[in-house]
């Protein structure tokens, strides 16, 4: 899974992501983190892993991970242009950082959330404007042979166009079954989920709804089927450089009960419908990423193709199960732990042990 962090110039971009990945990469007014994205990744908080490490105490921790990509700033009026709508391309969906604090030593303007997040999602409306026209133009060409594939990209392309025009994203366009490529490989922009996160400073925090912004942004979001988190990204990335305790201390101050980097993380998840299942034992705890609904032999092969390959059947124990009871051996004993053939559904949070034969 890999993530976008984008936005306007100077909005927190390189300071979440910083937050996220531990990275020390550059910030500051008007340096827009360098020509080129910055790169890294974040461990998935899973409070079951935890769990199962304290059980086995294995030899080695693997949680799953994010990852995320620190995209320059698209200022209005093209801003980086193409070479920074190719790098938006390359990601799954789209953590956009909104202004929702004031700062008059870098901004001209008072915080205007609204504003902002219509102003850059025309950037990459217009840019899915000229896409598409492209797009038409090579369906034109290919329906003069009377081609009905090709026909029905010309209506959908002058359709999605009209569409475009109206300043409407891709996703509220009515796509049939037959435009999946258009969908997957068409390099839309705004086809791609959104996660909107509202920066606020860190006295915000405390009381987020009484942020004009942080509101309105919400409010937008709802209306638009997105995903909205407020979160104080200098406050998290100071968060980093300090101990456990002295972490708790600060959010309890603010009444915090978990961070938001967090919850952008599980969020993510949901918006892209992903899962974990896990392995367990005195080697590793394991988190594995898929997508909701891949069946038992699939999930195998994201150990190991040759566990897939040679898939038997999956030996599973619920995690909420193996807790409730304490020990594996136990969940034997009031019969929760299951075999499970070809197809079954991985559910999230199956402990799980893979029998093969290649």
């Amino acid at each position: 899974m890999k993530l976008g962090i984008v936005g306007l110039p100077n909005v927190g971009k390189t300071t979440l992501f910083n937050a996220l990945t531990g990275s020390k990469a550059e910030t500051g007014s008007y340096t827009n983190a360098g020509a080129k994205p910055n790169i890294g990744n974040a461990k998935v908080p899973d409070e079951r892993l935890d769990w199962l490490s304290d059980y086995y105490h294995p030899k080695k921790y693997s949680p799953a991970t994010v990852d995320f990509v620190d995209i320059p700033g698209i200022s209005s009026g093209g801003g980086k242009g193409n070479e920074v709508f190719q790098h938006i391309r390359q990601v799954d969906a789209l953590v956009e950082v909104v202004r929702c604090f004031e700062d008059d030593g870098v901004f001209l303007e008072p915080a205007d959330a609204l504003r902002d997040v219509e102003s850059f999602e025309l950037e990459l409306i217009l840019a899915d404007l000229e896409i598409t026209e492209r797009r038409l133009e090579r369906a034109k060409k290919n329906a003069k042979g009377g081609d009905k594939k090709y026909k029905h990209e010309c209506e959908t392309c002058e359709a999605l166009i009209a569409h475009l025009e109206a300043e409407k994203p891709a996703r509220d366009f009515a796509f049939s079954d037959e435009d999946a490529d258009m969908l997957q490989d068409g390099g839309l922009l705004t086809v791609k989920p959104v996660i909107y996160v509202a920066n606020l400073d860190e006295a915000g925090m405390s009381d987020p709804e009484a942020n004009a912004n942080f509101s309105a942004l919400k409010s937008y979001a709802q209306q638009h089927e997105a995903a909205v988190l407020p979160v104080a990204a200098k406050f998290e990335e100071d968060l980093t450089e300090l101990d456990e305790e002295e972490a708790r201390m600060f959010m309890e101050d603010l009444g915090l009960t978990e961070r938001g980097l967090d919850r952008l993380i599980k969020t993510s998840y949901d918006l892209l419908g992903y899962i974990s299942f896990l392995t367990a034992g005195e080697d590793d705890v394991h988190a594995w990423t898929i997508v909701r609904g891949t069946k038992a032999p699939k999930a195998a092969g994201k150990i190991h193709k040759d566990i897939e390959r040679g898939f038997i059947r999956a030996e599973i124990v619920a995690f909420e199960d193996l807790k409730a009871c304490g020990s594996m051996q136990a969940a034997k004993e009031k019969g929760l732990f299951r075999l499970e053939g070809k197809e079954y559904v991985m559910q999230d949070g199956d402990v799980t042990m893979f029998r093969f034969n290649v």
